[in-house]
C-alpha cells in the first residue's frame, strides 16, 4: 500500500475517493505498509486534506490515530459487548504496532452511560495501549447520558476526567470539546456557557500565537456543508455559525469527529470537517476501523482504514531536516 505526496497532487479529496478508501485498502492487502514519500511538500499536497496555515510544528512528520465510537454494548443493545471487545482490542493492538504520536477516541466510549461493566471493559482495553502513547478521550452523547444534564456531566468527569481540555504534542495543540453542550445547551446551561467562554479564550490564544491547532469532538459541526440544515448527526446552526467564525479567525483548519458511524467529509473555506467511522458498530457501508492522520510541517493527510485492512507500519521517506530530498 503506497501513498505518494507529490507537487502535482491536488489539494482536495478527489485524489482518492473518501468513501471508497476501504475498497482501495482491500485491493492492497498484499502490501499492508503505508509508505509516505514526502517529495516536495513546499508545493502543498494531500491525499485527503488541504494545505494548513503557517504554524510552529516540528521539522519531522509524525502521525496520530483517530478512533470513534467504540460504544461498548451497541452491537447487542446492551446484552453484551463481545463484538466491541474484539474490535477495540484489534484497534489498540494495531496502535501499539504502528506507534502513533497519540491516539484520540472521539466519543461514545460506551453505549449506556454509567454502565459499570461497559466502562470497565473500555478502560481495561484502553489501558493496553503502550504507556508511551497518550490516549485522549472525547465525551460522546452516550457517555453523558440521554438526556444530558449537569449531573451527567459531573458523572462523566468523575470517571474520565475533564470533558473539554487542550493537549500539546509534537508542536500541535489539540482542543477537545464537549459537543453535547453545543447540541443541547439548554439542558446544562451553566456548563455550556463555561465551555463557550473557555473555547473563546483558547482560540484567542491560538490566534495570537499562531499555534497549529486541531479540534476533536464527537458531533460534527456539519457533515458536508457548513450551511446544511440541523439534524441528529450535526450541531445546530445557531451555534455552528459563531464557532466556525472563531475557528477561521484562529486559523483552525481541521476538526475531527465521530457520532455518524460512517465517514463523511465537508469543507467550509479553509476548514475541513472530518467525520470518522466507528471502531464499533457501523451504520452504513463503511466497516469498523480507524483513521490515520499524518502531520507534516506543510500539510495534513488522512485516510480511514477498516480493521481488516490496516497497514503493518507507517514509514516516512524522502524527508530530512524539514526539507524534501
Amino acid at each position: 500500500m503506497v501513498a505518494i505526496i507529490s507537487p502535482g497532487s491536488r489539494d482536495d479529496a478527489s485524489d482518492i475517493p473518501f468513501h471508497d478508501m476501504h475498497m482501495n485498502a482491500r485491493r492492497s492487502r498484499r502490501a499492508l505498509s503505508l509508505v509516505i514519500a514526502l517529495l516536495t511538500l513546499a508545493g502543498g499536497s494531500a491525499l485527503t486534506g488541504c494545505r494548513s496555515a503557517p504554524a510552529t510544528v516540528g521539522d519531522q512528520p509524525f502521525f496520530f490515530i483517530q478512533m470513534a465510537d467504540p460504544q461498548f454494548g451497541f452491537f447487542t443493545a446492551n446484552a453484551d459487548f463481545a463484538a466491541e471487545t474484539a474490535n477495540f482490542t484489534r484497534a489498540i493492538e494495531a496502535a501499539n504496532r504502528l506507534r502513533p504520536a497519540f491516539v484520540v477516541v472521539s466519543g461514545d466510549l460506551t453505549h449506556r452511560q454509567g454502565d459499570s461493566a461497559q466502562i470497565a471493559e473500555y478502560r481495561r482495553i484502553a489501558g493496553l495501549l503502550d504507556r508511551s502513547i497518550p490516549l485522549y478521550n472525547v465525551p460522546g452523547n452516550h457517555d453523558l447520558a440521554l438526556p444530558l444534564s449537569p449531573r451527567s456531566v459531573a458523572a462523566y468527569r468523575a470517571v474520565y476526567g475533564p470533558d473539554y481540555y487542550t493537549f500539546d504534542r509534537n508542536g500541535v495543540r489539540g482542543i477537545v470539546i464537549n459537543s453535547s453542550l453545543f447540541k443541547e445547551p439548554n439542558l446544562a446551561p451553566d456548563e455550556a456557557a463555561a465551555q463557550t467562554r473557555w473555547l473563546q479564550a483558547t482560540l484567542s490564544d491560538a490566534r495570537a500565537t499562531r499555534r497549529r491547532t486541531i479540534v476533536f469532538q464527537h458531533h460534527s459541526w456539519f457533515l458536508t456543508r457548513a450551511d446544511e440544515p440541523d439534524q441528529y448527526y450535526n450541531l445546530p446552526l445557531s451555534a455552528r455559525r459563531e464557532i466556525l467564525r472563531l475557528f477561521h479567525d484562529a486559523g483552525v483548519r481541521y476538526a475531527f469527529a465521530g457520532h455518524y458511524h460512517r465517514n463523511a467529509l465537508g469543507r467550509d473555506g479553509d476548514l475541513e470537517m472530518v467525520t470518522t467511522g466507528p471502531v464499533g458498530k457501523p451504520l452504513g457501508a463503511d466497516p469498523s476501523g480507524f483513521r490515520i492522520v499524518i502531520v507534516t510541517p506543510d500539510s495534513l493527510i488522512h485516510r480511514y482504514y477498516p480493521l481488516d485492512s490496516l497497514p503493518d507500519r507507517v514509514q516516512f521517506r524522502g524527508f530530512q531536516g524539514g526539507q524534501s530530498r
